[in-house]
């Protein structure tokens, strides 16, 4: 079964807002909570895993928690039809923490978050050294309101 043929239904979507809220709960309070066999929960979840639909599981930090992150948005111009290339190319750029297709004048949108300002700069440059980006514009985010 590939990820392009595998379509949700209610129960797993019911999985992935729990995990959502709470990435740690354990099978047995999953269960619970959606009203199912233990052994349901795991095979759904092992099913989303093995399709690709659930990625893993992760850690959820408050946005104030590490303010001493560099924090900006980047927009960025693709030249021609190199937009698979690039992307490729910045998704093993770590500081690069999502990456969007957008429309308008710019083709992607990163969420950059840095440990400090060098790293920030490298980060910068890396991304204008890759074939295919045509342009940049970047926007430190300074505080949230």
């Amino acid at each position: 079964m590939g990820f392009a043929k595998f379509i949700p239904d209610d129960l797993d979507r019911r999985i992935i807002a729990h995990l959502r809220a709470d990435g740690r709960a354990s099978l047995s309070k999953l269960a619970d909570a959606l009203g199912v066999a233990r052994g349901t929960v795991q095979n759904r979840l092992d099913r989303l895993l093995e399709t690709g639909a659930l990625l893993g599981f992760t850690v959820r930090v408050r946005e104030d928690y590490d303010d001493l992150t560099v924090r900006a948005v980047m927009m960025i111009e693709v030249i021609g039809k190199s937009t698979t290339q690039v992307i490729q190319r910045l998704r093993g750029i770590v500081e690069i923490r999502t990456l969007h297709t957008t429309n308008g004048n710019w083709d992607l949108v990163a969420d950059i978050r840095a440990a400090s300002l060098p790293d920030f700069d490298r980060v910068l440059r890396e991304v204008r050294m890759i074939d295919g980006v045509a342009n940049s514009e970047t926007s430190l985010l300074l505080s949230t309101v």
